[in-house]
């Protein structure tokens, strides 16, 4: 058999059969799944030094473990000295294996690294079974070697699943172990 996430395999043998037992899903491709995971980054100054935007770049890549894309801005804006076509972040989008791998050392390595770590928001929810999280230090990632880096940034992560409702995406990314703040056990 060829190789499979850890976490990919607790989803189908762990995560799915109870979530069809706490929602009462009749069919299992009722179940809520993580689709996609995207990560963004902006990069404010990179209007003043290029250099930064090629820094993210890497670091992101590294991060995720897949290659990123620069993001280019869509409107000049004179008063943040900003052309139409300049490049203004980073973003990756994982889906599949490279997902749960991500999904996984976020969860096992890197939140845990984070200072003063009581859980993550589980209000972060947009109402349509999709979560996003800030992280302020992207030196949490194992992959960032804090000798090479310049300066700290942060990074945004947004988790797209196929939930319908905010509760069943919350059960869902508690279940796969996410650790959010005032969980009821």
């Amino acid at each position: 058999m060829s190789y499979q996430p850890r976490l990919q395999t607790k989803y189908r043998e762990e995560v799915v059969p109870q979530l069809m037992e706490q929602f009462q899903y009749k069919s299992i491709m009722e179940v809520p799944r993580i689709e996609k995971i995207s990560i963004n980054q902006g990069v404010g100054g990179a209007t003043a030094d290029k250099k930064l935007v090629d820094t993210a770049l890497s670091e992101t890549s590294m991060i995720a473990g897949q290659k990123a894309v620069p993001t280019k801005a869509k409107k000049s804006v004179s008063n943040f000295k900003l052309r139409e076509g300049m490049t203004v972040g980073v973003r990756v989008t994982l889906r599949r294996e490279r997902m749960f791998e991500f999904l996984d050392r976020l969860i096992a390595v890197a939140l845990p690294r984070v200072r003063d770590f009581r859980g993550i928001n589980d209000k972060s929810f947009d109402g349509r079974g999709n979560y996003s999280m800030g992280i302020k230090e992207h030196i949490i990632f194992p992959e960032i070697d804090l000798d090479k880096i310049s300066r700290i940034t942060g990074l945004d992560i947004s988790f797209v699943t196929s939930a319908k409702t905010d509760a069943e995406a919350l059960a869902l990314l508690k279940a796969m172990g996410m650790p959010f703040k005032n969980q009821k056990k």
